[in-house]
Order: C-alpha cells, then sequence, then structure tokens
C-alpha cells in the first residue's frame, strides 16, 4: 500500500507540473501573438516638390527725402512761421532771422553800385570828349588813352559793386529760411529770441509719400535672385510683392518694390543691400522706423514632413518610414525649417513612406498594416485639427 500510495504521489506531481508547463507555454504564445500582430496606421507617401518660403531681414526705413534744414548766417530768430509735425510746401516760409544788418549791407552796397556808374558816366564823357579833340587834332592821343583807362577802371569797379551788392542780398536772403521741398517739419529746438550761428540746426523736412526700406541678403541670396532675372525668372512679380512688418508685429497693407541693390559685397558679412520703396499715403510709417521684409524663397526637390509625424530625442528629429515589406524603420533627419504645418526636409526618395499618426502605437521594426492618405487629406486634417 505504501508503494501504490508514494507511485501516485509521484504520477500527480508529474501532472501538475506538466499542466504548469503547458499553461505557461500557452501564456507565452499568447503575448508574443499579441506582440507580434500588425497594427494598422496611416501612412503617407512622401514626393518631392518645390515650395516657396518666406525669409524675414531686419529693414532700416527710411523717408524718400530727408534733409536738415541749418542757418547760413549768424542773426536772432525773429519769426516761426510753421509747427513742429506740420505739413510744409516746397518754398514756404519757415524761420525769419534778424536781418537789419543785412539790409544795411544791401545798402551799403546800392550805394557803391550807383557811385561807380556815377564814376563810369563821367569817365566816358570825358573819354568822348578828347576823342573829338584828338581828332580835330587838337590834342596828343595820349591824353585819350589815359581817358580811356579810366573808363575801363570805372567799368570793372561796377562789376565788383554788382558782385558785392548780390553778395549782400544773398545775405539778406539767408535770414528768410524757406522749405527746400514739401514734407513735414521735425522738431524745432531753436525758439524766438534765440541766437543761432551758421550751421545751426534749425529744424529737419522729410519727404514720407514713399519710403525707401532697406535690408541685406547673403551672397547665396543675391546670386540666386541675378540669376532668376539673367535666366528671365519671375523676379518683376517676386520683385513687386515683397511685404514689410512692422515692429509691432503687424503686416503693412501695401506692397514693397524692389528697385536697386547696392555696388557691392561687404567683405566683413558676405552681404549686399537691397532697396525697396513703399507707398505711405496715409503717412503711417515714420523716417528711422524699424521693421522687417519678407520676401519669398523658393526651395526646389524638398519634402514637407507634417510635425505631428515627428518626435524629437535629444535635439534630434524623428520619423517613422515604412519599408516594403511593411516593416516600420526609425529614421533621423534634419529640418530646413519650418513651414505651416510641416518641417521642410530633403535626404528622403520619392515613394518614401512615412508614418503619418499614431506613432506612439509602433516601434522600429515592428510590422504594421499601412493605410495609404493623400497629401492634401493630410494637410486638410491637419487644418482641421488646429
Amino acid at each position: 500500500m505504501k508503494t501504490f500510495a508514494n507511485t501516485s504521489l509521484v504520477l500527480f506531481s508529474s501532472l501538475v507540473l506538466g499542466s504548469g508547463i503547458i499553461a505557461s507555454c500557452t501564456e507565452g504564445n499568447s503575448k508574443n501573438n499579441k506582440e507580434t500582430e500588425a497594427v494598422s496606421v496611416p501612412v503617407l507617401e512622401l514626393q518631392p516638390r518645390a515650395v516657396e518660403v518666406p525669409q524675414t531681414y531686419i529693414a532700416d526705413i527710411q523717408a524718400i527725402q530727408f534733409v536738415e534744414v541749418r542757418s547760413k548766417v549768424e542773426g536772432f530768430v525773429d519769426q516761426i512761421f510753421v509747427d513742429e509735425g506740420q505739413f510744409v510746401s516746397k518754398g514756404q516760409k519757415l524761420f525769419q532771422l534778424s536781418s537789419a544788418e543785412y539790409n544795411e549791407m544791401v545798402n551799403s552796397a546800392r550805394a557803391g553800385l550807383a557811385r561807380a556808374k556815377a564814376e563810369q558816366t563821367a569817365a566816358k564823357v570825358e573819354m568822348e570828349r578828347l576823342q573829338t579833340l584828338v581828332n580835330k587834332k587838337i590834342i596828343s592821343s595820349s591824353e585819350l588813352e589815359l581817358a580811356k583807362s579810366k573808363k575801363a577802371v570805372a567799368d570793372s569797379q561796377i562789376a565788383e559793386a554788382e558782385s558785392l551788392l548780390k553778395a549782400a542780398q544773398t545775405g539778406l536772403s539767408y535770414t528768410t529760411v524757406k522749405a527746400p521741398f514739401d514734407g513735414i517739419v521735425d522738431r524745432i529746438p531753436h525758439k524766438i529770441g534765440s541766437l543761432v550761428t551758421e550751421n545751426d540746426l534749425l529744424t529737419s523736412i522729410t519727404d514720407i509719400s514713399s519710403v525707401f526700406a532697406y535690408y541685406k541678403v547673403n551672397e547665396n541670396e543675391y546670386l540666386n535672385f541675378m540669376r532668376s532675372k539673367i535666366e528671365g525668372g519671375n523676379v518683376e512679380t517676386f520683385s513687386e510683392q515683397l511685404t514689410l512688418i512692422l515692429s509691432d508685429g503687424e503686416k503693412y497693407p501695401e506692397k514693397g518694390k524692389l528697385e536697386t541693390t547696392e555696388g557691392d559685397i561687404e567683405s566683413g558679412t558676405g552681404s549686399i543691400g537691397f532697396r525697396v520703396r513703399f507707398p505711405n499715403p496715409d503717412n503711417l510709417l515714420k523716417h528711422g522706423a524699424s521693421g522687417k521684409i519678407e520676401m519669398l524663397s523658393k526651395l526646389e526637390d524638398v519634402f514637407l514632413i507634417p510635425q505631428k509625424s515627428t518626435f524629437e530625442i535629444q535635439d534630434f528629429t524623428y520619423v517613422y518610414v515604412v519599408d516594403k515589406e511593411n516593416t516600420v524603420k526609425v529614421r533621423s533627419f534634419k529640418p530646413i525649417q519650418r513651414y505651416d504645418i510641416y518641417y521642410i526636409a530633403d535626404g528622403f526618395e520619392p515613394g518614401d513612406r512615412i508614418v503619418l499618426e499614431g506613432i506612439q502605437q509602433v516601434k522600429d521594426g515592428s510590422k504594421v498594416v499601412p493605410e495609404a492618405i493623400t497629401a492634401a487629406d493630410v494637410y486638410h486634417n491637419l487644418l482641421s485639427a488646429r
């Protein structure tokens, strides 16, 4: 009986152990099946394309005309005819400086001219009188030659007197300061009664009916632009569709036109300046303002990678690529730049497929069931998800 009991115990233990092994194997196989089960994911097929991406450049805004109005003579400010910020027309009076001294100079020059003319008349009469006597052979010709010399001196004195009068009149005219062109008056530092000396700043006049925006591009961008121009590219459209972004981030409503470039490339920075003209009908833009020029730069044969299809690890950007066997492979890439809801990238091949979304459900080496989705649907869906 003891032997039978021992035998039964051994048999029971074996059965329990065998059942455990079978159960363990069954559980392991079930787990492996779940791990190898293919996940259905939307997949986007990449194709190269050309895109126009906006590039921004720091711009310096200047009036088309900006002139510092300075005094040309010394004197006191007698009158101010305009106010700061006022629009003035060409030739309009701005300031009147004290002119009594210059009036006296003009009067003195006029008197000197009158005296010279009188002396010229006397010399002329004397010369004609002596000419008559010489013709009658009453006197010698030497006296006539002396009279002619006196007449020539009188003529030169008139020329000198006229020059002095003109200089005095010019000095007098400088005491009345006028606007050199249509524009807006800037700050007026000197008030009535102030003494100004020659070359003191009275105010500035700016013409901001249009403005210039100056900005710099690097040498490569300049070369691309010039090649397009030489090859007959769509440069005219590009050069007339430049956008100005103001300091508050708002876009200026008027479009700018590229007019010219600088003559040489800066040796230190490798950049060259462009000049754009913007109309300014409402005088919103002021001389010395700041902003950014936005221009479109065309990139050829690049790929648009939806940002939601990527993930980053330690400053590296990754995407899941699906091969011909529908196996997922992780791949890193370096975005050229952001473009709306995409990354612009290169280095991919036409027809490469990437996992569009659900990247948390896959890993490197796993199998997937791809669901193709078009690029147009991708864009529409991404915009809708915003």
